[in-house]
């Protein structure tokens, strides 16, 4: 894949950080964008060098057809990552963000070169735990009510409805590849996974965040913040410090 193809699947927001020993790739929810990882970059600076997932069928992607099979999705993820994995990397995603991290891994595991170093998975059932309610089905009203409850959405963009509807089918692509995932098979990586989960999420349940520990045969470590589905918002300056610190292996598990 050309150079241009893989800036237009992972942006950079920090210049200069590309000269970082260590690259840490952000993968969105459902419905979300690179954007959504912003703060996160910034926050980090030059210590890694953050690059977050454009998924096809928004924003300036509009144009491409949505994905809605996870498979799909993490061989066209994996296939723009290549050029990126020159050096070791770390994954973070929330939610359905979470699931495609997990199969990038497998991808990364499998290909010549540094390799992954540690799985994030955030706000996300473990990949043995898939099933739940199938919300990609639901109309469109039912579909943006459902987004509404989790506020992970800017006010200001729920109540343009313009827009939001525009947003509906990729927003429905990202939550049939989250709800039609299946994993045949009783798959551990070989790196680290930190696993994150808020207290109150309606989604996810702290055992179905805890199970992710079956798919890792490195360490694995669970932690629990305050608030709902979109907790990180609340907790940066944490997220941010666990990141780091295991950025530059300042801490073990």
């Amino acid at each position: 894949m050309s150079t241009e193809k893989s800036a237009l699947w992972f942006r950079r927001f920090v210049p200069g950080a590309e000269e970082a020993p260590v690259r840490l790739v952000c993968l969105p929810h459902a419905g979300g964008s690179a954007a959504y990882f912003v703060p996160l970059a910034h926050a980090l600076g030059a210590r890694a060098d953050v690059l977050a997932a454009q998924y096809p069928g928004r924003q300036d992607r509009r144009r491409e057809p949505c994905i809605d099979e996870m498979g799909a999705l993490a061989d066209a993820a994996f296939d723009a990552l290549r050029p990126y994995l020159d050096r070791p990397v770390l994954l973070f995603g929330h939610s359905m963000g979470a699931t495609l991290g997990f199969e990038l891994v497998r991808r990364i595991e499998a290909a010549p070169g540094p390799g992954a170093v540690r799985l994030f998975a955030s706000g996300r059932r473990a990949p043995a735990r898939a099933g739940g309610p199938l919300v990609h089905l639901l109309d469109d009203d039912r579909l943006l009510a459902e987004l509404a409850g989790l506020d992970g959405t800017d006010a200001r963009v729920l109540g343009d409805e313009e827009l939001m509807r525009s947003a509906l089918p990729a927003i429905r692509a990202d939550y049939k590849a989250a709800e039609t995932y299946r994993l045949t098979d009783d798959v551990r990586l070989d790196c680290p996974i930190t696993a994150l989960a808020g207290a109150s999420d309606p989604k996810v349940t702290l055992d179905e965040v805890r199970a992710w520990e079956q798919h890792t045969t490195a360490g694995f470590e669970l932690r629990v913040f305050e608030g709902g589905h979109f907790f990180l918002a609340g907790h940066r300056e944490a997220i941010v410090r666990l990141v780091t610190e295991r950025l530059h292996g300042q801490a073990r598990i």
